[in-house]
């Protein structure tokens, strides 16, 4: 029996998910998709590590899945794809790791009641994140989760770079300037490393384009 792992980006309509076994040299894709739609009209979707279609599904429009029924709808898969894989660990992107989380982190109930103070910081991201966690906690509460934090990327800043012009007793308070998408930097700058080692040993410009759009210089 093979271990994989299930990585979760949870927001607040949709559900992606990819699947990875564990491997001795690393992590190999087995399949990915996503659950769109969670309050209008769900659709469901998975493709194998190649893209090829493995399952769909589509409610009636205006179902209300939400991300109770989205989780439910992607274990009972999991559980039918299973293939002889025995799930050992889910991840996580959270947006938002404040001061205190600059790496990835080992869910625990003190640990969600800490993320859940950051919701004023991201209130259109971070309670669609933390959903799902809470979720598999209630009912899987012996399967480890892990927290992935779109902000540890730029804690790696100097100080000065993540204070803004205001007092000092205003940066006291935590107040920063975060850079979010760190997760997606985080992969480009390991991946330019390997494709051109002459410009990821410089200085780039790189822009992270989707329905939330950013740009980052990394040195």
């Amino acid at each position: 029996m093979a271990d994989v792992i299930l990585v979760l980006n949870a927001g607040s309509s949709s559900i992606k998910f990819s699947l990875f076994r564990v491997q001795p040299d690393g992590l190999e894709l087995r399949l990915r998709g996503q659950i769109e739609g969670l309050y209008t009209a769900p659709r469901f979707a998975a493709k194998d590590a190649a893209g090829a279609d493995i399952s769909a599904h589509t409610w009636e429009e205006g179902t209300r899945l939400g991300h109770d029924g989205a989780i439910d709808h992607l274990i009972g898969f999991l559980q039918q794809y299973r293939e002889d894989n025995r799930l050992i660990a889910i991840g996580h992107r959270v947006v938002h790791g404040g001061l205190e989380f600059s790496e990835p982190t080992l869910v625990t109930a003190e640990v969600i009641a800490k993320l859940e103070k950051f919701v004023p910081l991201a209130p259109l991201h971070q309670p669609h994140n933390l959903a799902p966690i809470r979720i598999v906690a209630e009912r899987t509460p012996q399967l480890p989760q892990v927290a992935c934090f779109d902000t540890a990327f730029h804690r790696a800043q100097p100080e000065i770079a993540q204070a803004f012009a205001l007092p000092s007793a205003v940066t006291e308070r935590g107040v920063r300037r975060y850079g979010f998408h760190g997760l997606s930097y985080e992969y480009i700058a390991g991946a330019l490393a390997r494709l051109d080692a002459k410009a990821a040993a410089g200085r780039a410009i790189v822009a992270h384009l989707g329905n939330g759009a950013s740009m980052c210089a990394i040195k």
